[in-house]
């Protein structure tokens, strides 16, 4: 986990982070991925691209004047004009490596014909969002994963309780159908880490036959950005995918670690458990890996701590 630099403010943090994603048509993914990696490489920025013919999404850090030429280069893409970004301040860089890849998704949820660009949700602006969600009309539902949902979440949100973005579907049209037998016309409102996922889902909802579908524009990130504590509904911490782990009002660091087997979120909780050991398992994980799985964790975390000794990172074998 990294430590923020208590010397600094949140605006001076060295590391810029910009979360970002668009729905565009890219006829030729792999023209695209070669010189954006090399341009990415080239100024030291570090994280993950997702390129596929549906548009770009991905988590990259680096210093201002390099993201400034990244960002120029992404929004110069054919239909990146308007490029959906996030922005928060790391003391350290999140990321170890950097990587661009091609994918069937931007965002895998796994069904045929889901297409943002044609019909979406209403988006609503974090300012609007408690109105709209404190509504008991309003269904309130949190697109993202179990562990995502566990570290934090909107006050009377519904958990789903899914592993993957892919169970969401077969969830939402159970939860339809019941609601569908209670004699209720739902009023549906969504959220997710940075919005792309809603995108998805409000789409889904809207091509099932829901009406009223509506979702939180930036996502649960921009929230946070902008919502004062004291007014918010939001309740513990957001899930990030990068070594920050956890985020805060203000995009502020949390204080949750990560677990290296599973990429879970660890809390002191956690780590008391007889189940915690150091980059091997978790309560959550402990489980579901085998013991030879778990002596090769084991294996990793001593050759990760070496290198640190060393000032070096150990990154495991190349993707």
């Amino acid at each position: 986990m990294l430590m923020s630099d208590h010397n600094l403010s949140d605006s001076t943090l060295p590391v810029r982070v910009v979360a970002l994603y668009r729905f565009t048509p890219f006829e030729d993914c792999e023209a695209i991925r070669g010189p954006l990696a090399k341009l990415c490489c080239s100024l030291g920025i570090k994280g993950i691209l997702l390129l596929a013919h549906e548009g770009i999404n991905g988590t990259i850090a680096g210093s201002d004047e390099a993201m400034d030429k990244v960002l120029e280069h992404i929004r110069a893409l054919p239909g990146c004009a308007d490029l959906e970004i996030k922005e928060s301040r790391a003391a350290e860089l999140p990321f170890l490596r950097m990587k661009v890849r091609v994918k069937k998704e931007i965002v895998t949820m796994g069904v045929p014909g889901v297409d943002p660009r044609a019909i979406v949700g209403t988006y609503v602006d974090p300012a609007e969002w408690n109105d709209l969600i404190s509504d008991p009309d309003t269904i309130l539902i949190d697109t993202r994963n179990d562990y995502e949902v566990a570290v934090g979440t909107f006050q009377g949100a519904i958990d789903p309780q899914i592993a993957t973005f892919r169970e969401f579907p077969d969830w939402f049209r159970a939860k339809r159908d019941e609601l569908a037998a209670q004699g209720r016309k739902p009023k549906v409102a969504m959220f997710c880490t940075g919005g792309i996922r809603c995108e998805k889902s409000t789409a889904f909802a809207k091509a099932e036959g829901v009406e009223d579908v509506f979702h939180l524009k930036g996502g649960i990130l921009k929230y946070l950005e902008t919502i004062p504590e004291d007014k918010s509904l939001w309740e513990g911490e957001c899930f990030v995918f990068d070594q920050r782990v956890t985020v805060k009002h203000g995009l502020k660091q949390g204080k949750y670690s990560v677990c290296h087997a599973c990429r879970r979120p660890v809390s002191d909780e956690d780590k008391a458990s007889p189940l915690y050991e150091e980059g091997v398992s978790c309560p959550s994980c402990h489980d579901e890996r085998t013991e030879a799985q778990r002596r090769r964790y084991a294996d990793r975390e001593q050759q990760t701590r070496l290198a640190a000794r060393r000032g070096t990172h150990h990154l495991g074998p190349a993707e």
